[in-house]
C-alpha cells in the first residue's frame, strides 16, 4: 500500500506540481499562498539585514520618489487582472545602486528596483511595463516552479509541512543573495510580458510599455548584457514582437500616459 501511495506521489510530482484555475489564481500541489507570504517575508528580512549588498533608499528622506513609486505599483495591482491583489503584500522598496539596472520580486509580493534601472528607463510607461512584468513573476507564482524543480521533493514537502523553519530561511537567504529571483523558464518569461501588457491593459500606462525597455536595449547595442531580470529568452527583438502582438490583439491603449502631478523626469530628478 506504501508502495503504492509512493508511486502515485511521484507520478503527481512528474506530471507537475503546479496549475491554473477557471479563476485565474496558480495552484501548488506543495505551496500554499501562505508559504509565497511567509518566504517573502523572509526574504525581505533577509535583505533588509544586509545593506551593503542591498542599500535601500530610506524613505525618510525620499518620501516623494516612494509616493511616486508607490502610486504606480497600486495602479498595477489594481487594474483587475491581478489574482492576487488581495493576498500578497505588493511593498516596493527602491535599491541604491546607480550601475545595476535590475528589478524582482520576491514570493508574495516584495518588489525592490534599482535607482540604476529607473534613471536608464525614459518614461513612466517603460517602468510601469517592467513593474507589470515582476509583479506577473509573483503573481503567477513562477518562483514556486523553480523551487520545486531546484530544491527536490523531500525539501519542498518538509517545507510545504511546516517542518523545517531553518530549511526556509537557508531557502529565502540564497534568493535574496542572487540579488534577483530564481532564473526563470522561456515559457516563465513569455507569461510575464503577456501578463504586464494584461495589468497595463487596466491602467493608464501604454499597455506595451514592457517592448520600450528591450527596445533601447537593442538601439544601445546592450542585447548581450541584458539585466538576469529579464532572461534573454527568447530575444530582445523577439520579445517586442511578441509584447505588441500581444497588445495589438487585446487591442488596448498604447499611447504614453499623459502624466498629472509629479512627471517621470521629475521622478527621476528626486533620487539621489
Amino acid at each position: 500500500m506504501k508502495k503504492i501511495a509512493l508511486n502515485l506521489f511521484i507520478s503527481l510530482i512528474l506530471s507537475g506540481c503546479v496549475g491554473s484555475s477557471s479563476s485565474g489564481r496558480v495552484s501548488s500541489l506543495f505551496f500554499s499562498v501562505e508559504d509565497d507570504q511567509k518566504l517573502g517575508l523572509q526574504v525581505q528580512e533577509e535583505i533588509e539585514s544586509n545593506p551593503s549588498e542591498y542599500p535601500l533608499l530610506p524613505e525618510s528622506k525620499y518620501p516623494k520618489s516612494y509616493e511616486y513609486i508607490r502610486d504606480m505599483t497600486r495602479n498595477i495591482v489594481n487594474s483587475g487582472n491581478v489574482a492576487y491583489k488581495d493576498d500578497f503584500a505588493w511593498v516596493v522598496k527602491i535599491i541604491q545602486d546607480d550601475n545595476t539596472l535590475n528589478a524582482f520580486c520576491t514570493p508574495g509580493g516584495y518588489i525592490y528596483v534599482y535607482t540604476g534601472l529607473i534613471k536608464y528607463l525614459n518614461s513612466a510607461d517603460d517602468l510601469a511595463g517592467v513593474m507589470g512584468h515582476e509583479i506577473a513573476h509573483a503573481d503567477r507564482r513562477h518562483s514556486i516552479k523553480q523551487l520545486e524543480k531546484q530544491y527536490g521533493i523531500s525539501l519542498l514537502l518538509s517545507i510545504a509541512l511546516g517542518e523545517s523553519a531553518s530549511q526556509t530561511a537557508q531557502i529565502a537567504a540564497q534568493i535574496a543573495g542572487k540579488g534577483t529571483i530564481l532564473a526563470f523558464s522561456r515559457g516563465a518569461e513569455s507569461e510575464a510580458d503577456e501578463y504586464s501588457v494584461r495589468y497595463l491593459s487596466g491602467t493608464s500606462y501604454a499597455c506595451n510599455g514592457a517592448a520600450t525597455f528591450f527596445e533601447k536595449l537593442t538601439e544601445e547595442g546592450k542585447s548581450g548584457g541584458i539585466p538576469t531580470f529579464m532572461s534573454t529568452h527568447p530575444s530582445p527583438d523577439n520579445r517586442v514582437d511578441d509584447i505588441n502582438k500581444f497588445a495589438k490583439s487585446i487591442q488596448c491603449a498604447t499611447k504614453p500616459i499623459q502624466e498629472s502631478g509629479m512627471t517621470y523626469a521629475q521622478f527621476k530628478a528626486s533620487l539621489p
